[in-house]
């Protein structure tokens, strides 16, 4: 065929026939599942408690970042929250979500919760809607709770100011997703030999290439993969994010998808970088359960402390990643109270152990949690 019609794999007269080889995969394998086993090894030991908040803690991220990547930002406590309220985690006092919060979360748990039900269009409209409550992307009305149209001309992923648009990428044509998405859904749902790691990443690489709705994409397609790997791991609880671990690498995603999609369908280099990402993200989890053993050890030690409920809801942020210093004006806008009564909370909380001076420069005076 001439080069230009083979642009993207999906032009390949035998797409979507992925091949890759196995034996660069075998060593990445093997060193994902070990990790894997060690990382829920530490945690099966663990008191329900602390598996529940480190599967919080992972959620938050994932939902967090997986939105963060399209270039969204969402408020943590309010995802937090949300999934707190979902999953009948107690974490005191809730901090309200918008619409469009619990939509990404209904999507995340749903892919990860259920991840033994079987993926169908209804379900991927489903979470489609959930992504886009109000039917905008932005300021732009998208279709919901279908197959994008291509009314306005094809599906491209285009970066640069106008009159510099560089195409990194373009998708099928609308009128194919029927048989597109239905291969796709057939594929998706029925039993293979593959590992559900390594289906996992073909189904993330598959449905991105589709990019069958008109916003949305690369959300669905993480949570596509984190079913696989919730299936991978036999647990609708998650203890590692994925989409932490490419937001951390967004750049070098991004090449790797321009990369594969522009290649040929021996996608070996796609899932070699994908078992690397993820063996990355299990990696940093295993800090993650390290602040989470280190907050339950704390709250053990420390329950019999006098503390009050601004006291206790500034410890546990901290635990879980304050953004910046603490210091008094912030103690005081956060659990609203005057900066007199914010001073008094932390000097309490000096003279406990529990906080310490930072020994950072600044103009303020800011504070840490104190090393045990």
């Amino acid at each position: 065929m001439a080069g230009e019609y083979r642009k993207y794999i999906w032009q390949h007269a035998d797409w979507p026939a992925f091949g890759y080889d196995a034996a660069r995969l075998a060593a990445p394998l093997a060193e994902v599942a070990h990790r894997q086993g060690r990382l829920i090894g530490r945690l099966t030991e663990a008191a329900d408690a602390v598996q529940d908040e480190t599967s919080l803690t992972v959620l938050t991220q994932d939902v967090v970042k997986t939105s963060q990547i399209e270039g969204e930002l969402l408020d943590a406590d309010s995802v937090r929250s949300s999934l707190a309220r979902h999953l009948g985690v107690d974490i005191g006092a809730l901090a309200p979500a918008d619409r469009h919060v619990e939509g990404v979360v209904e999507m995340v748990l749903d892919a990860t919760v259920h991840h033994d039900r079987p993926v169908t269009a209804e379900r991927l409209f489903g979470w489609h809607a959930a992504l886009f409550p109000t039917g905008y992307s932005g300021r732009t009305r998208i279709d919901i709770g279908s197959w994008r149209t291509d009314e306005s001309g094809p599906m491209q992923v285009v970066s640069g100011g106008y009159g510099k648009e560089r195409v990194h990428f373009e998708a099928p044509p609308a009128v194919r997703l029927d048989a597109e998405m239905a291969e796709f859904l057939d594929w998706v749902n029925r039993p293979t030999t593959e590992p559900s790691i390594v289906k996992a990443g073909l189904a993330h690489l598959w449905f991105v290439t589709v990019h069958p709705f008109d916003d949305g994409n690369g959300r669905i397609a993480r949570a596509l993969g984190d079913l696989w790997l919730a299936r991978a791991d036999h647990s609708s609880r998650r203890f590692y994010s994925l989409s932490a671990q490419i937001q951390r690498d967004r750049a070098a995603y991004y090449r790797m998808l321009e990369q594969t999609q522009k290649g040929t369908l021996d996608v070996t280099e796609w899932l070699v970088w994908f078992l690397e990402a993820l063996r990355r993200a299990i990696v940093h989890a295993d800090d993650t359960v390290d602040t989470v053993l280190r907050k339950a050890r704390f709250w053990r030690d420390r329950s019999p402390l006098r503390m009050n409920n601004r006291q206790i809801a500034m410890v546990n942020r901290l635990f879980d990643g304050f953004n910046g210093k603490l210091t008094t004006r912030k103690w005081a806008t956060i659990t609203k109270c005057s900066q007199d009564t914010a001073l008094r909370d932390i000097t309490e909380l000096v003279d406990l152990g529990v906080l310490e001076r930072s020994n950072a420069g600044g103009r303020s005076t800011s504070y840490d949690l104190a090393d045990r």
